[in-house]
Order: structure tokens, then C-alpha cells, then sequence
């Protein structure tokens, strides 16, 4: 069997040379249960911290292949940020992951860079800070233009922290005074809480009693206002966390039709929905970019939880920060004006329409929202908010209730 390092190795090469999600691949590893935990702290360390674990070597080895060079990263994760992995242990690991060619060389520039000690590049301007807070230059200079120095550098500090998991109660199938005493669950408030237990092994989450769910992705559906008896549709709705917490607050009653582009995922729906108790859900595999799917003023409300950035989930997606690109954004941005276009004529006069995002970046958000509202004077905004990932140790969301005038 390969070595848990090797296979920690073999995950971040992918993860950076053919932009692969490390959740995902780390569940077609061999690495031992004992040894999930060791292997997800450097990964995702390494990953979260990655130029400024290059700032700690680079000064002696300027030309370096991928496969050393995160090999040294991950070494110095471990040398400099882990105090129960002794440096030997690195040290020794990488030089045999090296191999002949390389073993000489890793082991100089690792004792070279623990001579020196951990380091952090001086200074207050943003240069300084994508190094320090390992973030793209372009994306602080975003959120600099967006929201101003202050909040960017909260931003930027915020995603350098170690997720918390959330997750709230199902009143469909239980009520909190049944999982009060419940150490694994911290209660925040009525239904929502900060999860200390193992999702595989927690049998109120496989009977769907409860549901993980980051806390301000909790937050997006009570823009909705949705009640019993109301016609629903949920337009992006995989793997249907969301459309479930909309048939909570219905109380079961009405009937929600939740849209989903990939076939397989549509499935997941179904199956989050049979397990949570929710019978008034139809999932619909469609593309809901394409218009006249469902007849004009037919649905109370809708939601358009949108394709997005992602730039609001970079503490638990630490990777989306390296793979993401400029020209992405651009497509993203019209794949949300054309939700917006095909999807609000199916909303009935005084009924809302919640768009949102996990992202922070006001051409995805606000100025989207404007945009629509500009052009539909038929519409009127009810309110709008930013969470940002500083608040409450939670994702970066957007959301905006948008009502269709009488």
C-alpha cells in the first residue's frame, strides 16, 4: 500500500496541475481512517497557505518541477505549522518521496529553510498580503475596488482560518429537545449549529433528522418568505439542501419544483428529499437558462441560488483561489443574467424572487441584481445582503429578495 504522504502528494499534484477539488479526491485514496485527519491537515494547510509556504523555500530553489516544488510545500507545512509531526519524520518522508534524483536536493533546501525559520514577507501593501494570506493578487485587488482595504484584508484573513461545519435542525422529522444533550451538536440558536461529530457516523444525519449546511447558506432561504400552501421553484438546485429547508418552512405543504442541469445530480435531490421527509419536492433535470420551461405567473416564489466564483467559500474550497481565472468570471456572470431573464417571468405579481451567491464580488451580486432591476421596472428590491466570512466563522454569501409589483 502506498504511504499516506505519497498519497497526500499524488492529491495536491492534481489539485494543482489538472485543477482537481481535494474533497473529491481524497475519497478515491487508500489513505487509513487513523490517518484522514493528518492527511486533510496538509492538504488543505498547504493548499490554504501555498505562496507562503513558497516564501519559505523559493530563496534556494528558484527552478523547481510541480511535484518537488509541493513536496517542499508540504514538507515546510509540516516543519513550520505542525507541531506534533517531528522534523525528522518530514524531513526523511520527503527525501525517499523524492527519489534518487531529487533526495539530495529536497533534503538541503528543507534543512536550509528550517534554519531560518519560519518567515513572513514585511510590509502593508497588497503584494505583501497575497503572499502573506496566499491569495491571488487579482482577487484582493477585486475585493480592495469592491469593498475597500479594510474589509478586503478581513476577507483574506477570514480564509486562511479553518472552516467550521454547521448544520441545522430538520423540523420535518425531529425537534431540538431530542438532540439537546447531544455533544456533537453546539446550538446557535432554535435550529442552527456548530457540528463536532463524524458525518459517516452520525445516525440522525443518515435519517435525516439533520442537515450540514453552512450557517449563512441557512440564512439565504429566509429571504424567501416562503409559507404553507405556496408553489416554489428552486432553479439551481442540487444536491437540494436548500429546496429541503424550503419545505421545512412550508411545513411540508404546497409543492416546490427543484431544476437541476446534470442528470446525476437531480438524483441527489430525490434521495435528500426521501431521506428528510419531504413529499411536495419534484426534481426536474432541465437547463433553466432556456426560457418557457413553466407558465408566466405561476410560482409564488423562486429561488436562483446561481453558479458563481465561488470566492466566498475559499476557507473550506481553499483551491477554487488558484484555479479560478478572470475570463471565468465573465462567463459565469452571463450564465446569471440569462437565469435571471428565463426565470422571473414565471413569478406571479407580489411574489419575491431570491438570487444569491456564494461568491464576493459585486459584478456577481449587487451590480447583478441592479442590472436586472434596471431593466425590469416591473420588479422593486426588498432588501439585499452581504455576509461576509468574518462574520460568525461562516461562507461569504449574497443575497437579494426582488419583488414583482402588483
Amino acid at each position: 500500500m502506498e504511504s499516506t504522504r505519497k498519497q497526500i502528494l499524488d492529491v495536491l499534484v492534481r489539485v494543482f496541475r489538472d485543477n482537481g477539488y481535494a474533497s473529491l479526491l481524497m475519497r478515491h485514496t487508500s489513505i487509513p481512517e487513523k490517518d484522514i485527519a493528518f492527511a486533510s491537515e496538509i492538504i488543505y494547510g498547504t493548499i490554504r497557505n501555498y505562496t507562503l509556504l513558497e516564501e519559505q523555500w523559493r530563496p534556494y530553489a528558484r527552478k523547481t518541477a510541480l511535484r518537488t516544488a509541493l513536496l517542499l510545500d508540504m514538507s515546510v507545512y509540516q516543519l513550520m505549522f505542525m507541531d506534533n509531526v517531528p522534523a525528522y519524520a518530514a524531513v526523511n518522508e520527503a527525501v525517499e518521496l523524492a527519489g534518487r534524483g531529487q533526495g539530495r536536493f529536497v533534503n538541503a533546501v528543507l534543512r536550509k529553510a528550517a534554519d531560518r525559520g519560519f518567515h513572513r514577507k514585511e510590509g502593508s501593501d497588497l503584494k505583501t498580503l497575497a503572499v502573506n494570506c496566499s491569495h491571488p493578487l487579482w482577487i484582493l485587488q477585486m475585493w480592495k475596488a469592491h469593498y475597500g482595504e479594510e474589509t478586503c484584508r478581513r476577507i483574506a484573513m477570514a480564509d486562511q482560518q479553518r472552516s467550521f461545519v454547521y448544520g441545522r435542525l430538520n423540523p420535518l422529522k425531529a425537534k431540538r429537545e431530542d438532540l439537546m444533550n447531544d455533544e456533537r451538536y453546539e446550538w446557535l440558536n432554535d435550529t442552527s449549529f456548530r457540528y463536532h461529530g463524524k458525518a459517516g457516523k452520525d445516525e440522525h444525519l443518515k435519517n435525516g433528522e439533520i442537515l450540514l449546511q453552512d450557517l449563512h447558506s441557512q440564512q439565504v432561504v429566509s429571504f424567501l418568505k416562503a409559507g404553507k400552501g405556496m408553489r416554489v421553484l428552486d432553479v439551481c438546485a442540487a444536491p437540494g439542501t436548500k429546496s429541503q429547508q424550503i419545505a421545512a418552512a412550508m411545513e411540508n405543504e404546497g409543492e416546490i419544483i427543484s431544476c437541476e442541469l446534470h442528470e446525476h445530480r437531480t438524483g441527489l435531490i430525490r434521495i435528500l428529499m426521501e431521506r428528510c421527509g419531504v413529499s411536495i419536492c419534484t426534481a426536474v433535470h432541465c437547463d433553466s437558462t432556456v426560457p418557457g420551461r413553466f407558465e408566466n405567473e405561476s410560482f409564488d416564489r423562486i429561488l436562483i441560488d446561481a453558479p458563481c466564483s465561488g470566492l466566498g467559500d475559499l476557507s473550506h474550497k481553499p483551491e477554487i483561489r488558484w484555479h479560478l481565472k478572470p475570463e471565468n468570471i465573465d462567463a459565469l456572470i452571463r450564465t446569471q443574467r440569462e437565469l435571471l431573464e428565463a426565470n422571473a417571468p414565471y413569478l406571479k405579481k407580489g411574489g419575491i424572487l431570491v438570487y444569491s451567491t456564494c461568491t464576493l464580488n459585486r459584478k456577481e451580486n449587487s451590480g447583478q441584481a441592479a442590472g436586472f432591476l434596471k431593466r425590469h421596472p416591473e420588479f422593486e428590491l426588498l432588501e439585499e445582503k452581504t455576509l461576509f466570512p468574518f462574520e460568525d466563522n461562516a461562507d461569504g454569501f449574497y443575497a437579494a429578495a426582488i419583488r414583482k409589483k402588483n
